[in-house]
């Protein structure tokens, strides 16, 4: 048995990370894996090159500018290709649409769903730096202010509430904890981009062992399968274990699962379009970016190999 370290980066993870370990895939590939803690954007970069820490679940913007800078992380399969959000309003703003956002305050949370927010905003015709949207950041602090609502001294759904902000986008479960809370919900379009769970290592590890990033993998894809396929045993899973995004009820859960299942990629392949957008925030986030190719942290050989095996589609057949 090989004991990981593979921490995230976002708390959100772990409604996958869960499943993915009390399925038992993590065992079946001789894995022992230490995943339930957060690790920030820094030692990540850090810890993974170090050797440290073998894998991390998430840092998604960063990364390409410090490759500019001779870092050797690289991404090895993507879960989600589709940030599903939606627009979180009061009932009294007068908000229907995306258009009606200008000239109001937006509220946003944390590095990457922060250029999340700019970037769905932008490609609205919503931008910041001409001022037709203010952006408000939700106020963190303490341990775990990177992701989880601890550490939040409001948050983004008691900042709409209070009128401290006129909006914001919010994915589940946080949306129907705004439903809860009393908020109007509209339904915008799905954002490309590289969110979610992120299998990402050091090309060390690769060169040195593949055989456990093949396993790691393999270990993912299965926990997809399951989510993707028993949804009873994956809600008592959520119900259970994931307690850091708010305490999920079987309502609650429910939803939660209902809108990530049919966006986890069965393949881990990241989408072209979601590399793009994701790609747009490095260069706001970093000019060194725009020294790197968009698909030069990505090494995929392992999954196409895995993936013309059939050993993804026996997972299905199942």
């Amino acid at each position: 048995m090989d004991h990981i370290n593979f921490p995230y980066r976002s708390s959100s993870h772990l409604a996958l990370m869960h499943v993915i370990a009390e399925s038992g895939a993590w065992e079946r590939h001789g894995l022992s894996v230490d995943y339930d803690r957060e690790i920030d954007r820094d030692d990540a970069h850090k810890r993974v090159i170090t050797g440290d820490v073998e894998f991390v679940s998430g840092n998604h913007v960063s990364t390409y500018a410090a490759r500019a800078r001779g870092d050797s992380w690289v991404y090895l399969g993507q879960s989600v290709s589709k940030n599903r959000i939606k627009l979180v309003t009061r009932f009294d703003t007068g908000i229907e649409k995306m258009e009606d956002l200008r000239h109001r305050k937006f509220g946003s949370r944390g590095r990457h769903p922060g250029l999340n927010t700019w970037l769905y905003l932008k490609q609205s015709g919503l931008d910041v730096d001409r001022d037709d949207v203010e952006i408000v950041r939700e106020a963190r602090e303490g341990a775990g202010a990177g992701s989880g609502i601890e550490g939040v001294r409001k948050s983004l759904i008691d900042m709409v509430k209070e009128g401290d902000v006129d909006a914001c986008f919010l994915s589940q479960p946080r949306l129907e904890f705004a439903r809860r809370a009393g908020l109007k919900v509209i339904e915008i379009e799905p954002q490309p981009m590289v969110f979610f769970m992120t299998v990402s290592s050091s090309m060390g590890l690769v060169e040195k062992r593949p055989d456990i990033i093949e396993r790691v993998l393999k270990s993912v894809l299965e926990g997809i399968a399951c989510f993707k396929t028993d949804k009873e045993k994956t809600i008592r899973i959520l119900m259970d274990k994931h307690d850091k995004e708010g305490a999920l009820d079987r309502d609650a859960a429910e939803k939660l699962y209902d809108d990530l299942a049919p966006t986890l990629e069965p393949r881990l392949y990241p989408s072209l379009a979601a590399l793009g957008n994701v790609y747009l925030e490095a260069l706001r986030q970093d000019k060194d970016a725009g020294k790197i190719d968009p698909m030069a942290l990505w090494d995929l050989h392992f999954l196409r190999r895995i993936d013309d095996s059939g050993f993804i589609d026996a997972l299905y057949k199942k």
